[in-house]
């Protein structure tokens, strides 16, 4: 299964702004496009998307930008996949309008990726945002030397005090 780039985008704009609940200003359309490359006016659109299921809060005007509405233990990557991705047909066969394979009637193969696509989602049901932006460092390691992951920079962080 491959997911789109709405799809992506959305996990973008979800992790980003789970890993700076923490901060004292919101996140911006802006400092997420210019993190990831990314198209502001694509942002826009899934940024309403995001606030219209009740997921962001969104503040318009000087010191505005966004935060998370909902506890980022409560949006598991499978419901965020649901929302967002439009076609979980794997075969023809999955559209009876659709179907002209001549194996149907004998054919275990739509059962099979039926489940592997039900699967597949169970893990993603496992999965909480809170959980793809946990902090790296051992909690075991001395504060000092803790790091840091700088949101929006894959693998970017710092080390330093908490």
């Amino acid at each position: 299964m491959h997911l789109t780039q709405w799809t992506d985008y959305t996990l973008r704009v979800l992790m980003y702004c789970a890993a700076s609940l923490e901060r004292a200003e919101p996140v911006t359309i802006t400092e997420i496009a210019d993190s990831h490359g990314i198209s502001r006016s694509h942002l826009t659109k899934i940024v309403q998307e995001l606030a219209a299921r009740g997921w962001l809060e969104t503040t318009r005007g000087r010191g505005g930008g966004m935060r998370l509405l909902v506890s980022a233990n409560h949006i598991t990557l499978g419901e965020v996949v649901r929302a967002t991705e439009t076609d979980f047909v794997m075969v023809e066969c999955f559209e009876p309008a659709l179907n002209q394979c001549r194996l149907s009637q004998h054919c275990t193969l739509k059962s099979v990726l039926n489940q592997a696509t039900q699967s597949y989602l169970a893990v993603l049901d496992g999965v909480t945002l809170a959980d793809l932006v946990a902090p790296l460092a051992s909690s075991h390691m001395p504060k000092a030397r803790r790091l840091h992951l700088i949101p929006g920079i894959p693998g970017a962080s710092v080390c330093g005090d908490l």
